[in-house]
């Protein structure tokens, strides 16, 4: 048995794929169980990694009452609190970053190496003998949502660091709403009146709000159908990535070296790093991601969106 912790969110799941499909091809006769929020099964299905879901919304809830697993791996962060928590499963091995009573690759002398967060925990795998290939993100689409695919805008984020205004987001949808590509206002149930008047800004019927009406299932349906992405730095951009689905991701206090998608994908990101505050928790959005404009934005869309049209032509080739 191999018991996995990485009770956080979407994005903070998308970017340890590589790293669970690594131990999967490692232990292919183990059962590798993931101890993570229960609402992201539609996600941990998908990567073809986990055979089982321990619900787990932190480490300090994380319950255990199996004989000890053969190998915990830490996959959450550097402790002590996650740390403290797998140890107390008496695991036969472990894996993790260095901390007191575990053996293991310093973090920070990794993140010197491996700046991005994907990066990162597949290092973290090698040094502990276990090849991992941080390009390995990609996800199996679900069924394709219709011949219209649409542009979806999310203007949400968790904290108000990063999230671009809503006045420049409404414009964004209006200029690209098309007959063929319609504009859907995507995010969570508490981001409702926001992407209301991001939609009524923008000129679009109240339909067109989808926000708190997707499950996750939903919501991959449509990521992986959609002619194009446009969102902060938040989970949905890890979705566009996933996918493979055109995205403009707009980035304020942690740049894209950190946290953005492949570099030789359909995808662009945004933000002055001149500008950058660096305070992901702050309320009020980050000065590198209030630089960037709606001009800017539509061009990016509109590179991405021919790159995406040149990467399926050389697939059909």
């Amino acid at each position: 048995m191999v018991l996995v912790l990485r009770a956080l969110n979407l994005g903070d799941l998308l970017v340890t794929v590589p790293a669970l499909r690594a131990l999967r091809r490692e232990f292919p006769g183990h059962r590798i169980v993931l101890a993570t929020p229960q609402v992201l099964a539609p996600l941990v299905e998908r990567t073809g990694a986990v055979d089982e879901i321990l619900p787990t919304a932190d480490p300090g809830q994380l319950r255990w009452d199996r004989r000890p697993p053969d190998l915990a791996v830490n996959l959450h962060g550097t402790g002590p609190q996650s740390h403290r928590a797998l140890d107390a499963l008496a695991p036969r091995r472990r894996i993790g970053w260095r901390a007191p009573g575990w053996d293991g690759p310093y973090r920070d002398e990794i993140a010197a190496r491996h700046p991005h967060e994907r990066e990162r925990w597949c290092a973290l795998l090698t040094e502990h003998g276990i090849p991992a290939d941080p390009t390995d993100l990609r996800l199996a689409p679900p069924v394709h949502p219709g011949p219209a695919a649409p542009a979806l805008v999310h203007p949400g984020a968790r904290f108000g660091a990063k999230r671009w205004p809503a006045d420049r987001f409404a414009e964004v949808a209006a200029a690209l709403e098309r007959p063929d590509r319609p504009v859907l206002v995507t995010g969570t149930a508490d981001e409702h009146v926001l992407a209301d008047r991001v939609a009524n800004a923008a000129g679009l019927p109240g339909d067109r709000v989808l926000a708190g009406r997707t499950d996750l299932h939903e919501l991959c349906r449509l990521v992986a159908g959609a002619a194009l992405v446009v969102s902060g730095d938040t989970g949905i951009a890890h979705l566009a990535a996933a996918f493979g689905t055109p995205s403009v991701t707009l980035f304020g206090p942690v740049g894209p070296e950190q946290w953005g998608p492949p570099r030789d994908g359909p995808h662009r990101t945004l933000g002055d790093a001149s500008l950058r505050r660096g305070d992901p928790f702050a309320d009020d959005p980050d000065p590198a991601l209030l630089a960037v404009t709606v001009a800017e934005v539509l061009t990016a869309a509109a590179a991405v969106r021919r790159r995406g049209g040149e990467l399926s032509d050389a697939v059909s080739r």
